[in-house]
């Protein structure tokens, strides 16, 4: 009776849907509390449904279930949660992604730290990506496969089984005792973990955690699909959609915009892209340079997500180490890459150096003729031998524009893969793919990209191509309108604020090609102890942003994004996007980042109200 109920209420739901939770691709962080963001979203849905609640207006007011969609959304969640309805079991226990492999890696991930072991039972063949001997070598898992015809078939484990078994319809009817995981397989769909019983509870935030940082939640169109066919007790149309013409459009604007040789790689989200290239790259050097330690260089107060996943990647690899590369404010990038790369060599290790130009948040760009050379220097080991050459990773979405990699280019003649975060400029903020390219040197690396992209099944879905072939030919006008709209706004916040200190691009750089439209500062402060101006600054940011928000509440919004078709997105770095960074390495100031389109002159009237309030 309860699982008729909550299926009628779905129903109804997805009739009166906001049309925001199908096409949002960053959630308001006005009505999202990052404490209590895996819950509170149902919390409130669960209230609307026992009341029988389905009314757009009151959907619509739901709080926001994760900062970043690709993390889960409105229909993941709720689909998550008919499930569990259906089994009678905790919501946090069904966990939709939009790959098929990775909900299998969370769980070896967990067991290859605690030190269990893992059993992967599956029906019928596995599926073609599915590389077993791949994932023991390159990814440190240990587990054991066997094939059964039924679960009846199924011998006594001392560890976690996981079943994993292609689905036609959502759910499961019931649950076995000796099943800790299912993972059911939905194609180009994605596939739903369901974790069985209190002793996969531990497991949860773990799973979690690695839908946010190796792959994305299942996408809210093809959540839509599931929850659909869920509802109806109905078969998917599990047929694969046609991509050709929308990728071959995608990818050849790649290497048009970006000068590339060679064929571009398009994830689901930029870190899937960046987890591709993470682990072809330890694939690579496996293979190339056998027992040799492997170094990624990565800068501490770097996009949260960046480091925290190269983070992860190494604790679960004794040759993979993570070396500091200090780039921002009294640091400079090329000393530092130039040190770095030297002790590396005294290693005789293999570097492997991620980092972002402009760097985030305080929108810096290195001399590129000194990083190239410090990149290219030829370094001996301790034996006299030739030190292996780092392979550069660029992140380069604050600048996608930015000709770094083809012939002749600045990097050209450096090992370099560029990538960027496709929910940013490349699609205007209407998807969450990600891409990545590579110079002429790096043809072999790119290939065990594609292997490991396609291993881990992160490959961008058909809506994402279809998005980013509508909106890549458009791209580079909208970085030069958008960057005109922000020069305009950072000229007229000097002269209002001049006390404030604005990280932005000089006139010459943007000259040179580097044209961001977003910028960084630091608000004027006041108190007689450090602790004392820290905290009227952190104070003096939110009172900036929410009477942005509150003055313009059609253009202004709290987001952490960027790139975005419209309007103007503000928010403190620290508190987001930097969430998993050392708190030492935090930079509490405000970021702001303009559109092509936005009434400019409104907000300089409200920036000049501030500066009023605050003198």
């Amino acid at each position: 009776m309860k699982e008729n109920k909550s299926l009628e209420y779905i129903k109804q739901v997805l009739q009166h849907q906001p049309s925001d939770w199908l096409g949002l691709t960053t959630h308001r962080l006005d009505v999202y509390n990052e404490e209590f963001a895996k819950t509170e979203f149902l919390e409130k849905f669960e209230h609307l449904y026992t009341s029988n609640n389905f009314k757009r207006e009151a959907l619509a007011e739901l709080p926001t279930a994760y900062d970043y969609i690709r993390l889960g959304h409105p229909l993941s969640c709720i689909l998550e949660w008919g499930i569990a309805q259906q089994l009678g079991i905790a919501a946090n226990h069904v966990i939709a992604f939009q790959s098929q492999t990775v909900p299998v890696l969370a769980v070896l991930r967990t067991n290859l730290l605690k030190g269990k072991n893992t059993r992967i039972v599956h029906q019928g063949n596995l599926p073609d990506f599915f590389d077993a001997d791949k994932i023991r070598e390159v990814y440190g898992y240990h587990f054991e496969l066997q094939q059964v015809g039924s679960t009846s078939d199924m011998d006594a484990f001392d560890g976690t089984t996981i079943l994993l078994s292609p689905k036609e319809k959502m759910g499961v009817s019931h649950l076995e005792n000796n099943i800790d995981f299912y993972v059911n397989l939905y194609g180009h769909l994605g596939s739903i973990l369901i974790a069985n019983g209190k002793k996969t509870s531990g497991y949860i935030s773990d799973i979690q955690h690695v839908r946010r940082r190796e792959t994305v939640a299942m996408t809210p169109s093809n959540s839509l699909l599931a929850l659909e066919s869920f509802v109806q007790d109905a078969p998917l149309d599990l047929t694969e959609p046609d991509i050709e013409n929308d990728k071959t459009s995608v990818l050849n604007s790649i290497n048009e915009i970006t000068g590339s040789p060679i064929q571009p790689y398009v994830g689901s989200s930029g870190l899937s892209i960046q987890y591709a290239i993470m682990m072809g790259l330890i694939d690579s050097a496996l293979e190339q340079h056998p027992g040799k330690p492997i170094k990624f260089v990565v800068p501490p107060n770097c996009y949260g997500g960046t480091n925290d996943q190269a983070r992860r990647v190494a604790a679960c690899l004794d040759h993979v180490e993570i070396v500091d590369l200090p780039v921002d404010g009294d640091n400079d990038m090329v000393k530092s890459v130039d040190r770095v790369l030297d002790q590396i060599a005294q290693q005789d290790a293999v570097p492997l150096i991620i980092a972002e130009i402009p760097t985030n948040p305080r929108v810096e760009v290195p001399v590129l003729e000194d990083l190239r050379n410090a990149l290219s220097r030829k370094r001996t080991t301790p034996n006299g031998t030739t030190a292996i050459d780092p392979v550069f990773i660029l992140d380069q979405t604050f600048c996608p524009n930015y000709l770094f990699l083809g012939d002749g280019k600045i990097l050209s003649e450096v090992r370099t893969i560029s990538y960027a975060s496709g929910s940013k400029f490349p699609s205007g903020g209407r998807c969450t793919a990600g891409y990545c390219v590579g110079n002429g040197k790096t043809q072999d690396l790119m290939d065990k990209v594609a292997l490991h992209l396609e291993l881990c099944d992160n490959e961008a879905t058909a809506q994402q191509y279809e998005i980013l072939a509508q909106q890549l030919p458009s791209m580079n006008e909208r970085i030069q309108l958008a960057y005109e709209n922000t020069r305009d706004f950072v000229d007229f916040i000097q002269q209002e604020l001049p006390e404030a200190k604005i990280n932005f691009v000089s006139e010459e750089l943007a000259q040179e090609g580097f044209t961001p439209s977003v910028f960084s500062m630091d608000l004027p402060t006041k108190g007689s102890t450090p602790e004392e101006r820290e905290t009227y600054k952190r104070a003096l940011n939110l009172k900036l942003i929410h009477l942005m928000i509150d003055e313009i509440p059609l253009e202004s919004k709290f987001c952490v994004s960027y790139g975005q078709l419209k309007g103007c997105y503000w928010t403190v770095p620290a508190t987001s996007t930097q969430g998993t960074t050392k708190e030492g390495d935090k930079d509490y100031i405000v970021r702001a980042s303009l559109s092509p389109d936005l009434d400019l002159e409104r907000h300089k009237e409200v920036f000049r109200e501030f500066v009023k309030e605050i003198k």
